[in-house]
């Protein structure tokens, strides 16, 4: 294999560079914004953005720009502590957790664009459940060992950590990969925006309502995101399912609407089963459209492409009757004794 000119070397390696400091810096601005929803400590959120950030840069540009996540998780936690060995610990846990769930999406021969139900699933089963166990563990393991919670409360701060992170992966994540793969159209019928306008609208008044509403009416919600799916698909349901899951977020992180007055576990349960069952349901229904549209485009095709072959083949059958019509005719003016063609018998 012949070795890179030196000129060509010094270009990958700048590329690499700069697409690490990038990582690092859009972690980092990302993990600013998402302390500003934590819950335990100032450090644990319910919904921590960067880790899903993380995964789609690893994705989309391979497990070699693992440098800018650590750096970044770096400069995100070194101010908070506990102390420099622990945030180095923390540091390692936030690196691993998307690396690690990376390999597995690409074990399973992972695509970014998530038009196939499989692709969700691994997303779902091995980049957020599995991955990010990972993080959790170490993260909060590491707050007990240097005092900063409780011994008695580690279980449930693993579980707003692991949940938050999970979040990350199904809710962020599926935006910068859609974003990063779909082909965009934008001349589409007038009907079509509207239309997009319509559900935009719809996503955005009905989300406000529920969340400043004292009754639990978070159900409501859902129609819209089916609605985004089936309609849209990925382009429609992720970036609702972002919008919708952030601002519910934010208004648990206030205590506000359906939140008002619960405490911190009552608080972590409802909203984390509603984040689950929304992005679960935008993403799936999703795929699953998807899929069912990539069948109907291939069932017409195959039928487009049955009908030129039989037109391809219609001037064979003509010649073809065409000669026995005429074999038939000479051997009847011969007087010989006529044969009929071959087909159907009159009975």
């Amino acid at each position: 294999m012949p070795v890179p000119a030196p000129p060509q070397q010094a270009r990958r390696v700048l590329v690499a560079v700069v697409q690490i400091v990038i990582v690092a810096v859009v972690y980092y601005l990302v993990a600013k914004v998402g302390l500003r929803l934590a819950v335990v400590r100032e450090q644990v959120t319910p919904l921590w953005p960067p880790t899903g950030i993380a995964l789609a840069c690893l994705v989309l540009r391979g497990v070699g720009c693992w440098p800018g996540i650590a750096i970044g998780a770096f400069l995100a936690n070194v101010a908070m502590g506990p102390s420099l060995p622990g945030v180095l610990m923390i540091t390692a846990g936030n690196t691993l957790a998307p690396v690690l769930a990376c390999l597995l999406l690409a074990h399973v021969g992972f695509r970014a664009d998530l038009k196939r139900l499989k692709d969700v699933l691994a997303l779902i089963f091995l980049a957020a459940f599995a991955g990010m166990l990972i993080s959790a563990t170490a993260g909060t393991a590491t707050l007990v060992l240097f005092d900063a919670v409780r011994a008695e409360d580690f279980w449930s701060t693993w579980s707003v950590w692991w949940t938050g992170d999970a979040m990350g992966v199904l809710v962020v994540a599926p935006v910068v990969l859609v974003a990063a793969t779909r082909r965009w159209r934008w001349r589409v019928p007038l009907a079509r925006w509207l239309e997009a306008a319509a559900l935009l609208a719809g996503v955005t008044g009905v989300t406000l309502a529920v969340t400043w509403s004292s009754p639990n009416l978070l159900f409501l919600i859902f129609p819209l995101l089916i609605w985004a799916a089936v309609r849209f698909q990925q382009a429609g349901a992720v970036p609702c399912n972002l919008a919708v899951s952030v601002t519910v977020v934010l208004a648990a992180a206030a205590g506000r609407g359906p939140f008002a007055g619960l405490d911190l576990l009552p608080t972590m349960i409802t909203l984390q089963l509603f984040n689950g069952s929304a992005t679960l349901t935008a993403l799936l229904l999703a795929a699953i459209t998807s899929e069912r549209n990539e069948a109907q485009l291939l069932v017409q095709r195959a039928a487009a492409q049955m009908a030129d072959a039989v037109q391809m083949l219609e001037p064979y059958r003509l010649l073809h009757d065409g000669l026995f019509e005429q074999v038939f005719s000479e051997r009847d003016s011969t007087g010989e004794r006529t044969v009929p063609p071959p087909g159907p018998s009159a009975s």
